[in-house]
């Protein structure tokens, strides 16, 4: 029912997906020259507003969560949400306490909810995906405390939130935008998320259609989705819908962060999305691959795929702001090392503001920077940050 729902949407609700079927564009590119290098020292960039909250540590393996070096101060909005009075508590204080039913019935229940598996770091391996319902609202928060790993075992997406599926419930005539649920995930670790069981759009760890989203000091590793495929993307997350076209905030949170720990797409190694401003705050990208190959419209002969190796924006109207965040060494093969972000409409803009963009490997098409592929009439402002 989801997927026919989808079909619906794209064509009577065009302005806020932007593109729903093939979309024209990576065209004759070229290699590009512009910006190898390039640093700027103008514009405040994102987060000027407010210092950022104390975050716990993570205490489970892996890289920690953000980039060390990101200094963006970040508004009110995209901070952690207070979970002192949690609605659900999972688990007693045990780590046996703590099961893949807890979760599941937790985030079906909604509210603000928290774990109590005891002192030490603990991976809960889900045994069906954790989905949200879209009248358990308006806010719902999933904290991990910095001690929480939720693992889809390398079977099964993690997390799905979608308002136009009617087995979520439908909760307003325009499912298409609508201003909840609010999801935030916070202090989480997620691990070993997949969806190419599940469908083929994408969302290894995340798929959050609709509603807003909101990712704060949470790590994303070993997530995967379909291989190949155009518009398939996000293998730690997949966006689509948010509404009124209000950005997704990324906060302190890294994809990837070193080798073995790299996520993995047909697009959009890290996050993917159609038609969505992203805000990308203090965060890190590295080591996730886009492993398709063809592009989008895929050439002949090809299954299409593989362009984004951190980052894949598509659509129309949208904008990227990253500030205060590390991309490096992601992998394409087909465009956009580091980002891939092309609208249809011609729309949109990119904002990056006391970033790093380098080491990125693979693909053509950099007409304005480096490891960038976008439309050559793309504005793209860059403050007091590094792209070789």
């Amino acid at each position: 029912m989801r997927r026919s729902l989808g079909l619906i949407l794209c064509f009577s609700m065009a302005t806020v997906v932007g593109a729903c079927g093939d979309d024209h564009h990576e065209g004759e590119g070229g290699t590009g020259t512009g910006g190898a290098g390039a640093t700027s020292s103008s514009g405040a960039g994102a987060g000027s507003g407010g210092a950022t909250p104390e975050l716990p540590a993570h205490e489970g393996d892996g890289p920690a969560a953000g980039n060390a070096e990101g200094s963006c101060a970040v508004p009110a909005e995209a901070r952690a949400v207070d979970t002192s009075s949690p609605t659900t508590v999972i688990g007693d204080g045990t780590p046996e306490s703590c099961t893949s039913e807890a979760v599941v019935s937790a985030v079906a229940a909604g509210g603000i909810i928290t774990f109590d598996c005891g002192p030490d770091p603990i991976t809960i391996t889900l045994e069906e995906t954790a989905k949200i319902f879209n009248d358990t609202g308006p806010e719902i928060v999933i904290d991990g405390g910095g001690l929480v790993t939720l693992s889809g075992g390398g079977q099964r997406r993690i997390l799905y939130m979608n308002t136009c599926d009617e087995a979520q419930v439908w909760t307003t005539p325009n499912c298409d935008n609508q201003d909840h649920p609010r999801l935030t995930v916070q202090n989480l670790t997620f691990l070993g998320g997949n969806s190419t069981n599940d469908d083929d759009e994408g969302g290894g760890a995340i798929f959050a259609q609709g509603g807003r989203l909101k990712v704060v000091n949470s790590r994303f590793f070993n997530n995967a989705c379909d291989p190949t495929g155009p518009d398939l993307a996000g293998a730690g997350i997949r966006a689509l819908m948010q509404y009124n076209g209000l950005p997704l905030y990324v906060v302190n949170s890294t994809f990837g962060g070193a080798e073995g720990y790299g996520n993995e797409c047909a697009n959009g190694g890290g996050i993917g999305s159609i038609g969505v401003s992203w805000t990308v705050i203090n965060s890190l990208f590295s080591h996730n691959r886009a492993l398709g190959n063809g592009g989008n419209p895929p050439e002949a002969g090809t299954p299409g795929g593989g362009s984004g190796g951190a980052i894949y924006n598509d659509g129309d109207t949208m904008t990227l702001t990253l500030c205060g965040t590390r991309i490096e060494r992601n992998e394409v093969n087909a465009h956009g090392s580091a980002i891939f972000f092309v609208s249809n409409d011609h729309t949109g803009n990119i904002v990056i503001d006391r970033s790093v963009i380098t080491d990125n490997i693979g693909g053509s098409w950099y007409p304005t920077y480096p490891q960038i592929s976008n439309h050559d009439d793309t504005p793209i402002m860059v403050t007091d940050s590094t792209i070789e």
